[in-house]
């Protein structure tokens, strides 16, 4: 049995987060996230709920209650009742501690606004805001990862992905009109006569180009902005791949070239940018 699996049973039997964490010896954000990942459910989770649904039936105030308890994967807490996890699960959603106190606890808007002044300064309600974050910003920091794969993905995209196209020569013919010609057309028979260039003496020639799409159940389409047809040609136009190349230099950490041959070509390249510029500017003065 894997290290995941036994600490699954260890979870279903009610071991707390921090407990199975310092027993295999991994991160409490690793066990969440194996929890999350592979949908540990315990079976006393939905029986917990109804026994609250049951308690909220009981009470006649129409003031608003706090919903039922956090998801097992937010932080543990001993300290907070219900009702404070919930503050700070509305806090969190609006950074308003006037507005997530009337959600959690209901009331005045004026009562509100003093209690949750007070609130803000429970050692409890810090700690456990601070865990909420730690959490959120972990899921930001996925997020923003797949964001910067998606960039890496335009920036290293071809339009030979989406299309293939080629040049294909054809030797050039007149049209003749014949009686006895093989071809017919709405003007009669014809027949056709090789069209001799004059300076070369022989067959002329012409080159046509061929551009076809490919078919989109076989490719990758997440890197086109756009397709359309254009006097009878497909215009494809794809995702930018100098702004994804350039959001991805702003941020990634700046490469370490160490090697002299490398060294040397940048030189090479910035030398001959330097000399560009200063052709252009002489080409101005003249």
């Amino acid at each position: 049995m894997s290290k995941m699996e036994e600490a699954k049973a260890d979870y279903l039997a009610g071991m707390k987060y921090k407990d199975i964490a310092r027993k295999y010896d991994v991160s409490l954000n690793t066990v969440k996230s194996w929890k999350t990942r592979n949908k540990w459910q315990r079976k006393n989770a939905t029986k917990k709920k109804s026994v609250h649904t049951k308690e909220k039936s009981m009470h006649t105030k129409p003031e608003k209650v706090a919903p039922a308890l956090p998801p097992p994967e937010l932080p543990d807490s001993d300290e907070l009742n219900d009702k404070q996890k919930a503050f700070c699960l509305y806090y969190l959603q609006r950074y308003n501690a006037t507005w997530a106190y009337q959600k959690a606890y209901g009331g005045s808007y004026e009562k509100a606004h003093s209690n949750a002044t007070r609130m803000m300064a429970n050692d409890g309600i810090k700690k456990y805001l601070t865990e909420l974050k730690k959490q959120q910003s972990q899921d930001l920091y996925a997020t923003a990862n797949d964001i910067l794969l998606r960039y890496l993905n335009q920036a290293t995209s071809n339009v030979t992905d989406v299309l293939s196209f080629r040049t294909e020569k054809h030797l050039a013919y007149y049209k003749v009109r014949d009686k006895n010609g093989p071809y017919e057309d709405a003007g009669g028979k014809f027949r056709y006569e090789p069209k001799i260039d004059p300076e070369t003496g022989e067959q002329a020639y012409y080159y046509t180009n061929i551009v076809e799409l490919k078919d989109s159940s076989k490719i990758d389409t997440s890197n086109i902005k756009s397709i359309r047809i254009d006097k009878g040609e497909p215009v494809v136009e794809m995702e930018d791949r100098q702004k994804a190349m350039q959001i991805l230099l702003d941020r990634l950490p700046k490469p370490e070239v160490n090697d002299e041959s490398t060294n040397s070509l940048l030189a090479a390249l910035s030398n001959g940018m330097k000399k560009i510029w200063s052709d252009k500017d002489g080409d101005k003065d003249s």
